[in-house]
């Protein structure tokens, strides 16, 4: 995801690139919830009688987000740390997320998500390598897939994203690497490969090709597509030697891209589910990426104050975060800052440290008991320094 890479090449762009005119007015928590724009290939996933199969779809997902990424190259805001942001498609979708930046330096950013039928769940950090002309982020961490019926447990990478003419220019993205799929009660597996641009090639730009394996080895099914139009699926008849030589059936489409709305170069390359992501709701989290001012302001085409409001709060920020490390130095650990909605645990299934949901947010909406939740948006003037 794009937003990911947004948010934490940040550090440099925004030494050059310092006011809100070449954001756009959503947060990467915002960003981040994006990845659930094609839920259905989720309920697809859960209902599948075969984990082969299940794995194709969950393949469909991992790339589609990256879909918007070829259009859509402004940056989002930076969360605060302590930021979060709720999105509760229940009635319509069936299912509700959580997200919360949970550190900044480094900064990481974790979602929990979850329907009757399956648990969603990711949190990344990442690396990068600064090269002149483009920038290379890698991230680190994989998301997680439960079906809550079979108890099956997916997880999968993402893959490197290469921004080019980061200094001056186009912005243009371009996707590559592997994205390695597995299901970790049987073995069953995938491997999707993103192909990087290459002037001289005759294939079609942005290429994605793999294959879907049993947890004994045999390919199962061949995928094939572009991550920002659509992928196909079909499944293998037969294998020639090795898995690289085989036939398959007719493909049938696993996944295609939404159409653009009415203009959309005037809104930011938005889609119709981002068009939804920053509309007030009441009774939301005070810390809630809607509330946040800078944002709002930017949304209002207000761009002066929306420029002096995002000062202020980055320089809150900084002296909150310099007024705890002073605490830290007297009082030791006990003084860092505690994510409120997430912790840091080992996963059971993979043995990896990931952000896990303490399952307390919606039940703290219910009652409106906000009592946790850090001051960050400068709501009466008041810095928060805890």
């Amino acid at each position: 995801m794009f937003c990911f890479v947004e948010e934490n090449v940040s550090s440099l762009l925004d030494g050059l690139i310092d006011n809100v005119n070449f954001n756009e007015p959503i947060s990467f928590l915002q960003r981040l919830t994006e990845s659930m724009e094609y839920s259905d290939l989720l309920n697809r996933a859960a209902d599948c009688s075969t984990v082969e199969e299940s794995l194709a779809y969950l393949a469909a997902i991992a790339v589609s987000g990256y879909a918007t990424t070829s259009t859509r190259t402004s940056k989002p805001f930076n969360p605060l740390l302590g930021e979060t942001f709720e999105y509760d498609r229940t009635d319509d979708l069936g299912w509700r997320s959580i997200a919360e930046q949970v550190s900044h330096h480094p900064p990481i950013s974790a979602l929990h998500a979850e329907s009757d039928k399956w648990i969603y769940h990711h949190d990344f950090s990442m690396t990068s390598k600064f090269r002149g002309k483009y920038l290379q982020v890698f991230p680190i961490g994989n998301t997680h897939f439960i079906v809550k019926k079979t108890g099956h447990h997916y997880t999968w990478n993402k893959v490197c994203t290469t921004v080019h003419n980061i200094i001056v220019g186009k912005l243009w993205v371009d996707q590559s690497g592997e994205v390695n799929l597995k299901e970790h009660t049987t073995g069953a597996s995938a491997v999707v490969k993103f192909h990087p641009y290459s002037y001289f090639s005759r294939e079609p730009p942005r290429r994605v090709t793999g294959n879907v394996f049993s947890g004994e080895g045999d390919p199962k099914f061949s995928i094939s597509g572009t991550w920002d139009s659509h992928m196909d699926y079909a499944k293998v008849t037969a294998v020639r030697g090795n898995t690289d030589d085989i036939e398959t059936g007719k493909f049938s489409r696993l996944w295609s891209k939404h159409a653009p709305l009415a203009d959309a170069e005037k809104i930011y390359h938005f889609t119709e589910m981002a068009c939804t992501l920053n509309e007030p709701e009441e009774g939301v989290a005070p810390t809630d990426s809607r509330n946040r001012p800078d944002q709002r302001l930017m949304e209002q085409q207000n761009f002066p104050d929306a420029n002096t409001m995002k000062v202020r709060l980055e320089e809150a920020q900084r002296a909150r975060r310099k007024i705890r490390e002073a605490r830290i130095a007297q009082e030791g650990d006990s003084a860092r800052y505690v994510p409120k909605w997430f912790s840091k645990e080992l996963d059971e299934v993979t043995g990896e440290e990931c952000w896990k949901y303490k399952n307390e947010y919606w039940s703290c909406k219910t009652t409106q008991s906000w009592d946790r939740c850090p001051i960050i948006y400068l709501q009466d003037e008041e810095e928060d320094t805890t």
